[in-house]
């Protein structure tokens, strides 16, 4: 018998498309990662790879409201 590195039970998996939009790919964020986030704030979210691990991770952070800067044409 084998262990999983700490982990208990079977490993849970979330399956998403990869779209492709002009030059680039998105794919959706599935809820259930985002069941501990205040759906009230705005977050980043942030793709972290391990090359030790070969894994990657994801993160979300919150925004920091910036101050709007105001865009003035010249005429």
């Amino acid at each position: 018998m084998t262990k999983n590195k700490g982990r208990q039970g079977k490993m849970k998996e979330l399956r998403r498309k990869l779209y492709k939009r002009g030059s680039s790919f998105e794919t959706t964020v599935p809820m259930p990662l985002l069941f501990a986030l205040d759906s009230s704030k705005r977050y980043d979210v942030l793709f972290k790879f391990d090359h030790k691990e070969n894994r990657w991770f994801i993160e979300f952070e919150e925004r920091k409201e910036k101050a709007q800067q105001k865009i003035t044409k010249k005429r």
